[in-house]
């Protein structure tokens, strides 16, 4: 099974090329699930798993990989479906989201799949706002088209873990904290946890955001506002944006606006659940400003706030 994960790293190189690869499996059920490679750190055949007494329900135990303690989450369960029977198909994908490693209890793993982000569909709104998913693609076996639910890892944790959208007392500057009412921001993101939790935690700064759920939407707000005249600078005091989107990814939303004479000059964050030098490299590539891994409501609201102290005139 490690073989399935063997070249990895190379596999970063489509980041930012509007591509992406995608873990396939199953969880015990005729649907085919997918989780983004680049946020696996590896798959492994189900060890055994020691019980945590009074762990949240949906975790199923901890194991030890190579001397790290790694909590493992039943995502059938954690997806609302009835809890997974253990057999001998039974993996573990290890993760990497939010600066914490975690581990899921899948069943069969099926193949990792090339794609594009423009092939990736959002979850239609007609689903109604309670699943798990965060967006949909497909894959064609002996002529025959499959769709595949590209899970809503984001949701799944903050329903795990508590995520606090509280403010240290340390953190914000009182001279301008006025200052801040009736800004602007434009956060992209796909997970409707993510941005509820960037809008959440803004909004106590009195900053309205303007949310889009990804890249294109975005730039299309962005261009229509320019075509319609807004100077589109005085309009936002920043973009943020997830890395990876359907349709379009943050690092192509970034070189777009990158180049737009009218947009070039916007200050945007990328803001992600993925880690490491690997982002701050993408970031010095596509032209962003700044990289946030998600989620910190602290250094959220210091990036804002630096922001702003730079285009408020000198007092």
């Amino acid at each position: 099974m490690a073989g399935v994960l063997a070249s990895v790293d190379q596999r970063t190189q489509l980041v930012g090329e509007n591509r992406l690869e995608l873990l396939l499996f199953h969880l015990h059920s005729r649907h085919l699930f997918a989780l983004n490679v680049f946020k696996v750190k590896e798959v492994v055949k189900l060890p055994h798993l020691n019980i945590i007494p009074n762990a949240h329900p949906k975790v199923c135990g901890v194991t030890t990989i190579r001397g790290e303690s790694i909590p493992v989450i039943d995502l059938r369960l954690a997806i609302c479906m009835p809890e997974c029977e253990r057999g001998a198909d039974c993996n573990l994908v290890i993760t990497e989201y939010n600066r914490s490693i975690q581990a899921f209890l899948v069943g069969k793993v099926d193949q990792i799949v090339n794609t594009t982000w423009s092939d990736i569909m959002p979850t239609p709104s007609s689903v109604g706002k309670n699943h798990y998913l965060t967006a949909l693609t497909k894959v064609v076996r002996e002529d025959i088209e499959h769709i595949v639910e590209i899970i809503d890892v984001e949701k799944v944790l903050a329903e795990i873990i508590e995520y606090d959208i509280g403010i240290s007392d340390n953190v914000l500057d009182q001279t301008i904290i006025e200052d801040f009412k009736g800004r602007k921001i434009l956060h992209a993101d796909d997970s409707p946890t993510a941005r509820r939790q960037v809008a959440d935690t803004l909004a106590q700064l009195g900053i309205e955001i303007i949310p889009a759920t990804d890249g294109q939407q975005a730039l299309d707000v962005l261009t229509k506002w320019a075509d319609d005249g807004v100077n589109v600078n005085e309009e936002l005091l920043a973009v943020i944006t997830d890395a990876e989107m359907p349709v379009m990814d943050g690092y192509r939303l970034t070189y777009e606006i990158r180049n737009d004479p009218r947009l070039k000059d916007l200050y945007v964050v990328l803001n992600t659940s993925l880690s490491g030098s690997f982002n701050q490299a993408m970031v010095e590539k596509v032209g962003c400003n700044a990289f946030l891994s998600k989620f910190q409501p602290d250094l959220l609201v210091q990036e804002v706030q630096n922001r702003l102290k730079a285009i408020l005139p000198t007092k």
